[in-house]
């Protein structure tokens, strides 16, 4: 009798682990429930933001999700958003100045959830000791190297020479990829430049690169600096998936506040000496999208003229998970 309860006991185990595994493969989700698409490709570029989408991937937290998370890598925020316009990709992680330009040019964008921050001292003006440039004061009229124009690195440079009374219109911006305003700091083709982490320790440590003023201080302190977007058509297709991804971006925000575990992913997937990853101040990590601070985006390009009239942020956000 014992035997047979007991025979009938792992008969029911097996079963029960053959509905997860089918669920499992099906896409089914840790909070129950199937998502539309379980295999996803997200476009990227490779920056510090990305630490806890890598922290996702490879701590297991999209797949508990029931996800299959690729990463297609681009050149910038710009290309990561054309991917994920032209339908080549699912999702992008981008700035939220870009995101809120294609809005106002008409596309029918949406934000998803949230990936950082500006924290204090992790985007400065930089400049060198043969530079012209010694303090903010003398930023009028220089070359002034920043990624490109309307970014993130534009706009907050435009807003902290505005906090300190010092005009834009003679500034000579010089476009430049990230990674080469350091040499080009160092070999006098600009005076100053705008540089985030990881770069702002790269440029001081090949360059010997010092802080001008902090970009995110003032009106831009705190300032929301990334975030990952799809097209209105694809979260109206795929509410599951979007809420999957959600929460296991939550779970992986969460698991940032250990630094132990986001240095390695930095170091590995942005390719950062280890070095440099354990000087660099992180970006203030986020993931649940709250209005009333990305309303800040809008209407700072309103206020520089970037854009002519408000754009509303809580038009643009998702309906936001919780893991409770």
């Amino acid at each position: 009798m014992l035997k047979h309860a007991s025979m009938r006991r792992l008969a029911v185990f097996a079963l029960v682990l053959a509905l997860v595994s089918a669920c499992n493969q099906r896409g089914g989700s840790a909070s129950g429930g199937t998502v539309e698409k379980p295999a996803i490709r997200v476009a990227i570029f490779s920056a510090v933001d990305l630490a806890t989408f890598w922290l996702a991937q490879e701590g297991g937290y999209f797949k508990a999700e029931g996800l299959d998370v690729q990463a297609d890598t681009g050149a910038s925020g710009q290309e990561a958003l054309t991917r994920m316009t032209n339908g080549q990709d699912d999702l992008a992680l981008s700035t939220y100045t870009l995101f809120f330009l294609a809005k106002n040019n008409g596309t029918d964008v949406k934000l998803i959830a949230d990936a950082t921050s500006a924290s204090p001292r992790s985007n400065e003006l930089v400049t060198v000791p043969n530079s012209p440039v010694k303090t903010v004061d003398d930023l009028d009229g220089k070359r002034i190297a920043i990624s490109s124009k309307n970014a993130a690195s534009d706009v907050l440079t435009r807003s902290v020479m505005r906090d300190h009374g010092i005009g834009t219109e003679k500034v000579q911006w010089v476009p430049m990829p990230l990674p080469e305003m350091g040499t080009a700091l160092a070999q006098g083709r600009v005076d100053a430049a705008y540089q985030p982490e990881p770069f702002l320790t790269q440029s001081a440590k090949i360059a010997g690169a010092y802080p001008v003023i902090d970009a995110a201080s003032g009106s831009t302190q705190g300032f929301p600096l990334t975030g990952f977007g799809a097209t209105g058509k694809w979260v109206q297709a795929h509410p599951k998936t979007m809420l999957a991804f959600q929460r296991a971006m939550l779970n992986a925000t969460r698991a940032a506040v250990d630094r132990a575990r986001i240095e390695p992913l930095v170091v590995r997937n942005a390719k950062v000496d280890q070095d440099i990853a354990s000087l660099m101040v992180m970006p203030a990590f986020g993931s649940t999208l709250d209005a009333r601070r990305i309303q800040r985006v809008p209407d700072l390009l309103q206020q520089l003229g970037v854009v002519q009239t408000k754009l509303d942020a809580s038009s643009m956000i998702t309906p936001q998970a919780s893991t409770g």
